[in-house]
Formats: structure tokens, sequence, C-alpha cells
């Protein structure tokens, strides 16, 4: 696949030296960092896994579903890993009932999923009518895990955009889409906000409009980072203030419900922490990835990062543009955006070490505007996915960022995971990923106890393997096992999903139980991160960034995103 290539080739590059060379040890002057914390979290907190609708449904063109980008991009020859699509998937859209079972027997109360926009409105608008069995679907699922005791939390967009209107429009770069979101939302507010309590808006909007519309290494393939994309993160942004208001002011006192949107980080270190560009860079990495949707929501003041607005009006004047790149809000704009939260919905995943660079260009590109370079340090275990890397405490450091940053709201963790490569046999005793849970949620514990941080939920993505977008089916996060080559999809619980569920049961890790003993017994073997030592794992990556075709080609080597 392109993107495994163009990695390849870039490993050959890497500045490992000069990473290997640094005095520092990231994160080390935090006494706790290594140190297992044995203790609960709070009574009420929310333990949860995740799927995503085109990831694991199936059924693309049954019971009369509209074709999605994903569909399209997934069909055409070389976007996906070996021609892999969604087309069967996990085939969840039959058996929804089977996954409950899954879930019920890990002791899951919450559950969080997303609607397949284009199986409610198969062309993507309300004009173009209802799909009944779509909607028949979606509430035999809520029904299903009601019946089980398990919460639905529910995103109305993970990535599936109606085909129709990307070719109709242009997808999300053309406003025009607000008015049709609402729409989809205010249907599926009124159709399912009666047993529906938690409601995200979009996924990770960095990865949509980023590598949607910048990369095009996903649906629906657009190539204009720099331009496209910021234009993609502005329609979404005044598309979720709008279904926000809209849940606020019509549908909030009757349901009870809550509203938000998940955003994707990873959390960024500086190269040399004495060195004040570097600290700078870093922080303006983390404006550049969370900041540039997270300062409009979660500031009273709104608007964009005044770090995005500044670098980017400077390189659009060098390049010869009369304006930013970067789009205006008005000042009503910017009020009507400020404030629509509930919560800080957060993806996290993996972590990165930045340097201030001084980047320049005649082309406009994403990456040349932020003026850094990035690596991760050679310690930090690799899992199959190029871009994740092991690093527990960074999620502490961000958790702790955005109690700082973002108004101290309440933080639900929405995705947080590890992938392994696809086996034959399958690999159900995963070391990897035990590693990866055991550490990443003693570091939420240590930010709620030590921090103060009021996250309130932590999400394991996923519940089960299932379809990775450009990557197909070649890398796997599921905590259950799925045999892709099965037409029957057979679902087998790997080793992570009975350590989750033990975490579960316990509510973390109490003094007395098996599961803490076991996670003492294991972490000094852990404690590097998943992979123990293993040297083909310690591997650095960088952006180098030396030119216009070169940024095209490395854009995917900072992902910090995933799902």
């Amino acid at each position: 696949m392109m993107v495994t290539i163009i990695l390849a080739l870039f490993a050959t590059t890497l500045i490992q030296g000069m990473v290997c060379g640094a005095v520092y040890d990231y994160g080390a002057y935090d006494s706790t960092r290594d140190n297992f914390r044995p203790g609960t979290f709070p009574d009420d907190f929310i333990w949860s896994t995740a799927t995503a609708s085109y990831q694991i449904e199936g059924a693309w063109n049954v019971d009369g579903k509209g074709e999605s980008i994903w569909d399209r991009f997934s069909h055409t020859p070389g976007k996906v890993d070996r021609g892999d699509t969604g087309d069967v998937a996990c085939d969840s859209y039959n058996k929804y009932r089977e996954d409950v079972q899954l879930m019920k027997a890990m002791g899951l109360k919450y559950y969080r999923f997303s609607l397949s926009w284009p199986r409610i409105f198969p062309d993507g608008t309300v004009a173009g009518g209802v799909n009944q069995a779509g909607v028949d679907y979606y509430n035999n699922v809520i029904d299903e895990l009601l019946a089980n005791g398990i919460t639905p939390m529910v995103t109305l967009y993970h990535w599936d955009l109606p085909q129709a209107l990307q070719d109709r429009y242009g997808g999300w770069v053309n406003e025009t889409l607000v008015d049709h979101f609402n729409d989809y939302a205010d249907f599926v507010f009124q159709t399912f906000g009666d047993r529906v309590r938690y409601w995200i808006t979009f996924n990770e909007p960095w990865a949509v409009c980023v590598v949607g519309y910048g990369l095009g290494f996903h649906a629906p393939g657009i190539q204009d980072s720099g331009n496209s994309t910021y234009l993609c993160g502005h329609t979404l942004l005044k598309a979720h203030a709008r279904a926000w208001h809209s849940y606020d002011q019509n549908f909030r006192r009757d349901q009870g419900g809550q509203v938000s949107i998940t955003l994707s980080s990873g959390w960024t270190e500086p190269f040399d922490p004495d060195l004040p560009a570097d600290v700078v860079a870093a922080d303006r990495s983390l404006q550049f990835q969370m900041g540039w949707f997270a300062h409009p929501i979660y500031t009273s003041e709104g608007d964009y990062p005044p770090a995005m607005k500044d670098i980017i009006l400077r390189k659009s004047l060098a390049q010869g543009f009369q304006e930013s790149r970067l789009p205006k809000f008005t000042p009503a704009e910017i009020a009507n955006i400020s404030g629509t939260y509930d919560f800080f919905g957060l993806n996290h995943y993996s972590s990165g070490i930045v340097k201030d660079k001084v980047l320049t260009g005649q082309y406009p590109v994403f990456w040349t505007d932020q003026d850094l370079k990035s690596t991760v340090a050679p310690e930090w275990p690799q899992a199959a996915s190029s871009w994740l890397y092991s690093v527990p405490w960074g999620i502490r450091r961000l958790l702790h960022y955005i109690k700082q940053h973002y108004n101290d709201p309440d933080i639900y963790i929405t995705e947080n995971g590890w992938s392994e490569e696809e086996a034959d046999p399958p690999i159900l005793e995963e070391t990897g990923r035990l590693c990866f849970y055991m550490g990443y949620i003693n570091e939420v514990l240590k930010a709620i106890d030590l921090d103060g941080v009021k996250v309130r939920a932590y999400t394991a993505w996923s519940l089960m393997d299932n379809f990775e977008w450009a990557e197909g089916y070649t890398e796997r996060f599921g905590l259950h096992c799925v045999n892709f080559t099965d037409p029957n999809r057979p679902r087998t619980p790997k080793q992570s999903a009975g350590f989750y569920k033990d975490v579960i049961a316990n509510n973390g890790f109490p003094e007395g139980a098996e599961v803490t003993a076991m996670v003492r017994s294991r972490w000094e073997e852990c404690r590097g991160g998943p992979g123990g030592s293993n040297p083909s794992q310690r591997r650095a990556l960088s952006s180098l960034l030396p030119s216009h075709r070169d940024v095209q080609l490395s854009d995917n080597m900072y992902n910090m995103y995933n799902m």
C-alpha cells in the first residue's frame, strides 16, 4: 500500500542518532512516571469500548443504504492495502446481537458506536428521503444494548459521508454541508434521543481534514494540503456548533443528554526542554493538532489559536496570497462556536518529540505551516501501525494540559488502543497490547488522583478487529479477534479482553485484587512499553521536511491519529 511504501522509504533516513545523542530522558522530570500506582477509579467512572459504522457493519449496499465516500474510496484500486473493503467487514449489521453479548461478557456498561449517515439518508438529505430499514437497524442496536444494561454513546459522523454530498458539493470544503448535517442531526436526536444520553458530533476532525482533504490517504482522497485542509476544518466547526445548539434548544430539556465532539491528539515533548524555541514548537504542534478545534470550542475567547493564525498568515503572505489561507470567523461565529460542549472527547494513542525548524516553500502545505520537525525516542516501542508508539506517560501529560488550557472540562477518553500485525493463526495472547493498556490506564488513574484531572470515561479501541481504513485488515486493534476469511466472521476473545474485564470488575487496580498482583508482576517487563526491549521496535522516525514533494510524502509520518 502507498502509505506503507512511503514510510518504508523514509525509514532509511532516520535521525535516530540525534535523539540517541540527546541527554534527555523524556518525561524523567516526573518522579512518578515509571511507578505503578494501585488504586481505584471514581465510583461512577465509565468503562467503554468503541467501534465505527463503516469499520464493522458491512451490508454496504443492502436494505436501501446509500453509497458513502468510504464505499467509493475502498472500491478504487490502490487506495486500500490489498484492495480490502468494508463491504462485509465484521458483518455487524447482521451480528449486532452477538456483539452485545461480547460486551456483556466483559462487564461493559457503556458502548460507543457511530451511525452511518447514508444508511439513514441515502443521499445525505432530508429531501431525498429517510431509509426506514436503516432507522430500524439502529433502533434495534440501541434497544439490544439497553436490554443488556449497556448505555449507548453515539457518534453522528465517523468519516462515512454520503457520496452524493461529496459529488454534489465537494464534501466538507463546502459550507452547504452545515445545513445538511444539522438536518441529519435533528432527525437522529428526535428519533433516538429518548434512549441516547451521550452524543458526539464528529470523530477526529483533524483526521477528516488532514488525511482526507490534505494527504488524500483517506476518503474522499483529496490532495490539497494547506488549502482544503483548513476549509474542511472551518466547515466542521460550524457544523458541530449548529448541531450542538440544535440539541441545546430543542431536545436537551426533554431528553437530558450531553453533546460534544471528539478530538484526536498526541502529546508532544520539546526536543530540548531547555531551549525556549523547542518548548514553543512543542506547544505549536499541539495547537495544530488539538487547539485547531479545541480553542474555538473550549475557550471563552474562541476563534483559532493565535499561534495558528499568526504563522499561517505570515506563510500565506510570503507565498503570494492576499490573505491567510486559514479562513476567518466573524465575531458572531466565534461567539456561536465558543462553549458548544458538555464534555471534552479525546482520542489519544501516541506521543512525539518536536524541534523548532523554520520551513520555507512556495507551496501551501499543512506541515510546513508549523515550522517544526518531529521524531520519537528510540526506546519507545512501535506498534504494527507506523505512527503508534507506546508512551504511557504522554496521556497523563495531555490530560493535564487539557485541564489547564480548556476550562478544566470533564474529559471522556473516547479511544485508546494498540495495534498488532495480522497473523495466521491469530495471536490471542498479546503481550504488547496488555502492556499498553496496563501503562496507559494506570497513567489515567495518576491524572485523576495526582493531578486532579476530571477524567470521567475510558474507552478501549476496539471491541474487535475491524476494517482499519487505508490499512484494511492488516492491522488489528481488537480486544476480540475476528476471522475475516470465514463468511460467518466468528469472534474470539483475546487475552486483553480478559484483562480489561478484570480492570472493569475491580474499577481499576485495588490492593489485594488479582489484576493488581498481575500488573505488579509484569510492570518491570512492560515499563518500557509493549515489546519490552525488542530492538526491532525501537525505531526513531522523523519528518525531515526538506522539500514540497517530501512534505507531501512525510505528512503521514507525523500522524498521531487513528480510527
